[in-house]
C-alpha cells in the first residue's frame, strides 16, 4: 500500500508526534555517525544529579548519544571501599557494554577515575574505547584539602598514614589511594587498592589485569594546576611526589618506566592524551563547557 506524508502537513502534527520524530531523527543521526554510548561514573561525595551539564554537552555535540550516569554509591556512600564500588559499578555498567556492539566510552570523575581503572583491570571482556579520566588522582593523593578535613578532621596529611595504612583505614575509599611519599614501604605493603592497580605490590593477577587495561583504545588524562583538591594535580596525569615532595612527571615514574600496568605501552601506541587546563577548580571540571570542548568532545565519537 502506497503511503504519502504530503497529505499531513508538518505543522498539523501534535506535539507528541513532533517529539517522537525528533527522537527518531536523533537516534538515526547517532547511528549514522557511529556515536558510542557514554557511561559516566561520579566521584567522592557526588551523585548522578551533579552531571546534568556534562550530559547536556554530550547530547548537544553528539545528538542521540546514549548517556548513562550511574546512580550508585552517592554522597557519603562514596566513602565505601573501592573494591566494593568496583563490583557495584561493574554490575551496572556491564549490561550497557553488552548492548554496544561497537564499544562504549567511559568518563570517570575524580575518585571515579580510580573506580573505573579497577573495572578496566578486572573485566576481561570490556569494550571501552575511550577512557576519559577527569581530574582523577591516578597516582594517589597526598594533601591537606577541604575533603581531608571533612572526613578526617583530627588528621593532617603527614599523620594520615597512621590510619590509612591499617586494615581499618583500608575500608575507607580515600585511604585506598592515599599515597604518602615519605612512607613508601608502608604504602606498598598496606595499600589494598592503588598499589595493586599499579602493580607496585605483588599481585598474582598482574599480567591479566595489565592485558585487560590495554583493551582500551584511548586514555585521556585531564587535570590542571588550579584544581585545589587533587594533590599534586599532576597525579591526574600519572605524575606524583618523590620523597622530597618534588613532582616527578609520568614519564619518569617507575610504573611508567617499567611499564608495570601498561601505561608505557599505551603511550608507545600513541593512545595517551594529556589535556591540562588552568583556571578550573575541582568541582567544576564536569560542568565547564570549555573543558568538554577542548579535552573530551573529539574522543566521544
Amino acid at each position: 500500500m502506497e503511503m504519502s506524508y504530503e497529505r499531513i502537513p508538518y505543522q498539523r502534527k501534535s506535539g507528541a508526534s513532533r517529539f517522537l520524530w525528533s527522537l527518531l531523527g536523533a537516534s538515526l543521526f547517532s547511528a549514522v555517525l557511529g556515536y558510542r554510548p557514554v557511561i559516566i561514573v561520579h566521584g567522592l561525595f557526588d551523585s548522578s544529579s551533579d552531571f546534568v551539564n556534562l550530559k547536556r554537552f554530550i547530547n548537544e555535540s553528539h545528538p542521540g548519544t546514549n548517556v548513562s550516569v550511574i546512580d550508585l554509591f552517592d554522597r557519603s556512600a562514596s566513602l565505601q571501599p573501592l573494591w566494593k564500588q568496583v563490583e557495584g559499578f561493574k554490575e551496572a555498567i556491564y549490561p550497557i557494554m553488552q548492548n554496544a556492539a561497537d564499544g562504549v566510552h567511559l568518563i570517570c570523575y575524580s575518585q571515579g577515575g580510580l573506580v573505573c581503572r579497577g573495572i578496566l583491570s578486572t573485566l576481561s571482556d570490556h569494550n571501552v574505547h575511550s577512557f576519559i579520566s577527569l581530574s582523577s588522582p591516578q597516582m594517589g593523593q597526598y594533601g591537606d584539602t577541604d575533603y581531608l578535613k571533612w572526613v578526617f578532621p583530627t588528621f593532617v596529611k603527614s599523620e594520615l598514614y597512621l590510619l590509612c595504612y591499617t586494615a581499618v583505614g583500608q575500608r575507607i575509599s580515600i585511604c585506598n589511594y592515599w599515597n604518602d611519599p615519605h612512607h613508601r614501604d608502608i604504602y606498598i605493603n598496606s595499600s589494598d587498592y592503588l598499589a595493586l592497580l599499579n602493580n607496585e605490590r605483588e599481585n598474582p593477577n598482574a599480567t591479566e589485569w595489565r592485558n585487560n587495561f590495554l583493551r582500551i583504545k584511548k586514555l585521556v588524562l585531564i587535570g590542571g594546576p588550579d584544581d585545589g583538591v587533587i594533590t599534586p594535580w599532576q597525579s591526574s596525569q600519572f605524575g606524583f611526589y618523590n620523597e622530597n615532595e618534588t613532582v616527578v612527571e609520568m614519564k619518569n615514574q617507575e610504573v611508567y618506566l617499567r611499564d608495570m600496568f601498561g601505561l608505557k605501552t599505551l603511550q608507545a601506541r600513541g593512545d595517551v592524551v594529556l589535556c591540562a587546563m588552568a583556571g578550573v577548580e575541582h568541582v567544576y571540571w564536569h560542568s565547564n563547557q570549555t573543558v568538554f570542548t577542548t579535552c573530551m568532545e573529539k574522543w566521544l565519537t
